[in-house]
């Protein structure tokens, strides 16, 4: 429960947290922002990671002077496409495997299936917007042998796009008095939006189940 309670306090003051980041590392900062983005989606146990928002936190800080914001999106675009396809290399070496791993939710494994099964490869750049599903999918991808060269096509579209939105999407409102005033809600308004899909998927299984 602890955990829950620091991850909720990081998601909604993740401003706080990057600007102390920025004050003790200084130019390390982008290494540390690399790992987290390279992590939350190229190791399948760590899904829980705050990608979208760091990015238009991260972009906000750009836009102040604290940060170069094409350093970051640059940075950030790499790390988002070599973690695809670390987790995507994972995936296919563990084959049918990967589902008897206690650690490993299966029902995760079964939503992200799903949605491949909706919408084929698309899923790679689709999924990259939807939090724990941007996780699982290059996982569940390798999992099931997708073609290596169909897969990076939309991996690497997906990266540039998802990093390069939420990122300049910060540069550019960040900084608006009424955003830097109510960073928390921006934040919370940003996980509602991304969960979006999954809620309405949600809603339509339970509808179809009916």
């Amino acid at each position: 429960m602890a955990f829950v309670k620091q991850l909720i306090d990081l998601f909604l003051h993740l401003d706080q947290y990057l600007e102390t980041i920025i004050h003790q590392f200084g130019g390390w900062t982008y290494a540390i922002l690399f790992a987290v983005i390279f992590v939350e989606t190229g190791l399948v146990i760590m899904p829980f990671l705050p990608g979208d928002s760091l990015l238009f936190a991260a972009g906000t800080f750009a836009a102040l002077g604290s940060l170069n914001v094409w350093y970051i999106a640059g940075l950030l675009m790499i790390a988002a496409v070599l973690g695809d396809t670390v987790n995507y290399s994972i995936g296919h070496y563990l084959g049918d495997r990967a589902y008897n791993i206690k650690w490993i939710k299966k029902e995760y494994l079964d939503k992200t299936h799903a949605f491949f099964e909706k919408h084929g490869g698309k899923a790679i750049f689709l999924a990259r917007f939807v939090p724990i599903v941007r996780t699982f999918a290059p996982f569940v991808a390798g999992i099931g042998k997708m073609s290596y060269s169909y897969f990076i096509t939309y991996n690497f579209v997906g990266g540039i796009v998802w990093v390069a939105l939420f990122t300049f999407a910060g540069y550019f409102f960040g900084t608006i008095p009424f955003v830097r005033d109510n960073f928390e809600l921006v934040i919370i308004a940003i996980i509602f939006i991304s969960i979006l899909p999954m809620v309405y998927e949600w809603w339509k299984s339970r509808r179809e189940a009916k």
